[in-house]
């Protein structure tokens, strides 16, 4: 056997941290899960990777997928933070797009990341075409500095109005900042999103500013946790583009990395459902906090130029498109003062975590009715945190929160509870189907994370997907995903001309150039890539209009011209609005460019059983479910030692370290050629 050399995934999510781990040198594949350590997330980390490889020095690679800054934005947990910006504009933060948290009432309230004494004015101005009106005084830029350091901020951003346009002013603002100021905790708003949009310029730059402290120190300790361990290889970020970064990168830019651990499960995915043949698929992540959905069209997931985290809190740099609701296994569930029951969004974690934990929370989670109801093997908890689940303290739970106040037995109460949490499931999948025009019969359903394989069955019939492709590791798909991620880089610049006033010559020109200097960046990662890929685009409108069509272009050997790009415009705004807007002139408001290298693609036949056995002979027992209001006696199978082809009739549950699979009645499994287990209606 050759010697091992070891490229190892980690996602740490609210509950668990999952780690997947590949020998490249012998082609073998290692999967565990732990529990998440809280207040720092690089113990539980380390020891993760450590259950499982004895010499840290093996590791080629480390690929990292957090949620450090997804939680520090939902949490209001960033550092202190302070804004510098022009004289006039130190409320574009909290004025926004004057929207409101509820868009049909009256009601809700928003408190910005800055507080209003920290958002200080200096005197300068650049006018819309660049041009500059009022050069920037540096001794007035640190005066204010000053002023920010001891009224007690941490970090710093600089924004400036139409610093897109032109940055002159603010390069030397920025300058004159990190002269004085303690640490590297300063952001430049160009730096980060040099695109027209003030008010998502300034969020996107401050959310950045507030993430630096909280994930660079984050990162700080967990590199050098690993290399106290022995490790001497390179430490990746997984983006929330689905690409990956250097640990330095991640450093600069921090708010890249939200929805980091989504963004990664969604990339194993697409590979994995692409594998088996499966173009179109709607992935179901459901961990211990939330249930993340995203679909994936002709084998590409989509994308999405902005997105926010909370209300108010918009970051504006490519992401995968993922919508986020509060129904995971630790999902707590109550009758509210109306009477009526709700499930989330509130969660249990990992600590406390659910009732049959038996670390200190009373109140009933998902978790909890999954367990009452038969779903979940009492004996076999996932994790290793816990030798046996408390099911008697589940029920006594659910009868006290919420069948006696709803007058049902504990089964019924605990059978509301799941369907309340799929029915919330159910309207997140339509949000990203029905609503974007897609068929959900054309649809598979890619359930996974901790709990999603519970629940697939019920989404099938209440949604009306067509099939479900359960991974071979459903647990730990997030982890995967980390392993099989290409590393990307993303630029944007705003151009904000009419077509036919643009020198389309020289825009193609400054278009290669940026993706040349973009491209450099992939070389300082250390990385060795199968190849490396080039995307351009151009935001595009007809004049007049407010929103942007996406426009791909191929960059041709010779200049760029204006006709390919008229040409390349029409074609994408016939195919989204089905007619042209014939004597209206357009304009290019950005270009953008992404440099993708593409690491070598992962075999998926590694998952593929070698000596699995019949159904027969991997029936663990029998165990009794309740569903529909009825007990049903269910087959319980052993599933990773299922032969390929072998069948499974529902009511079936299929058990593994990482994840418990439930077949509901009326539905069944079939294992592929790539240890799949892929789930249908019976016909």
């Amino acid at each position: 056997m050759k010697k091992p050399a070891y490229v190892t995934g980690v996602d740490v999510g609210g509950t668990f941290t999952d780690v997947f781990i590949l020998d490249e040198a012998n082609g073998t594949i290692t999967t565990t899960k732990v529990p998440s350590t809280r207040g720092d997330q690089s113990k539980g980390f380390i020891e993760g990777i450590s259950s499982k490889v004895d010499n840290f020095a093996e590791i080629s690679t480390v690929v990292h997928g957090t949620t450090v800054g997804t939680n520090a934005l939902l949490e209001r947990k960033g550092a202190r933070t302070g804004i510098i910006t022009t004289e006039g504009f130190k409320d574009v933060l909290e004025m926004r797009r004057r929207d409101r948290p509820t868009t049909w009432g009256l009601k809700g309230s928003f408190s910005p990341v800055v507080e209003r004494p920290d958002r200080v004015e200096v005197g300068e101005r650049v006018l819309a075409d660049g041009s500059v009106l009022q050069v920037v005084d540096e001794a007035e830029v640190k005066a204010q500095a000053d002023f920010l350091m001891k009224s007690g901020c941490e970090a710093v951003c600089i924004f400036f109005i139409n610093g897109y346009a032109n940055n002159d002013n603010e390069r030397r603002a920025v300058e004159a900042v990190r002269s004085v100021w303690p640490n590297p905790y300063v952001t430049a708003a160009t730096e980060i999103l040099p695109e027209i949009r003030e008010f998502e310029r300034l969020s996107t730059a401050t959310l950045n500013a507030y993430l630096q402290p909280s994930v660079a120190s984050y990162l700080d300790r967990l590199e050098n946790g690993l290399k106290a361990q022995g490790f001497l290889g390179d430490i990746l970020i997984v983006q929330s583009n689905g690409g990956v970064m250097s640990i330095d990168t991640a450093k600069r830019y921090p708010v890249r990395t939200a929805l980091s651990g989504p963004a990664a499960g969604v990339i194993a995915a697409t590979a994995i459902a692409d594998a088996a043949g499966f173009p179109n698929i709607i992935t179901c992540d459901m961990g211990g906090t939330s249930f993340d959905v995203s679909l994936v069209a002709g084998g590409q997931a989509a994308l999405t130029a902005q997105t926010s985290i909370d209300f108010g809190m918009v970051v504006r740099t490519p992401m995968i498109e993922i919508t986020t609701i509060g129904a995971g296994g630790g999902s707590i569930a109550g009758v509210d003062k109306s009477g009526l029951l709700q499930v989330g969004p509130e969660s249990a974690g990992s600590d406390p975590g659910p009732v049959c934990y038996g670390l200190g929370n009373t109140r009933p989670t998902v978790t909890d009715a999954n367990l009452v109801l038969g779903r979940i093997n009492p004996d076999r908890p996932i994790g290793g945190k816990l030798d046996r689940l408390d099911i008697d303290a589940s029920r006594k739970a659910i009868e006290a929160h919420i069948a006696t106040p709803l007058g049902l037995t504990i089964e019924d109460a605990a059978e509301a509870i799941l369907k309340l949490a799929n029915a919330k499931m159910a309207g997140a999948i339509r949000l990203v189907s029905i609503e974007k025009g897609h068929d959900p019969a054309q649809f598979a359903a890619m359930p996974f994370g901790g709990g999603g394989s519970l629940h697939t069955g019920a989404l099938i019939k209440e949604v009306g997907l067509g099939s479900a492709l359960v991974p071979r590791f459903p647990g730990v798909t997030s982890a995967l995903g980390c392993v099989v991620a290409d590393m990307r880089h993303d630029k944007v610049q705003t151009v904000n001309k009419l077509l036919d006033q643009i020198d389309t010559g020289a825009l193609g020109t400054e278009m290669e150039k940026v993706a040349g200097e973009t491209e450099a960046l992939l070389e300082t990662a250390g990385v060795s890539f199968a190849g490396v890929d080039r995307v351009f685009e151009l935001d595009m409108l007809y004049l007049g209009q407010t929103h942007t069509v996406t426009v791909s272009l191929t960059m041709p050997e010779g200049d760029l011209t204006e006709t390919a790009i008229r040409g390349a415009f029409e074609k994408a705004y016939q195919a989204q609005f089905g007619r042209l807007l014939d004597g209206i002139p357009m304009r290019v408001m950005n270009y953008r460019i992404a440099v993708i290298g593409r690491r070598p693609g992962l075999d998926m036949t590694l998952f593929a059983p070698t000596d699995g056995k019949s159904a027969a002979e991997c029936v663990l027992g029998k165990r009794m479910v309740y569903v529909d209001g009825q007990s049903h006696e269910a087959t319980v199978y052993e599933r990773l030692s299922l032969e390929i082809g072998a069948r499974i009739d529902g009511p079936a549950l299929l058990e593994q370290s990482d994840t418990t699979i439930f077949v509901d009645p009326g539905l069944a499994g079939e294992v592929d050629h790539f240890g799949n287990l892929i789930i249908k209606p019976v016909r």
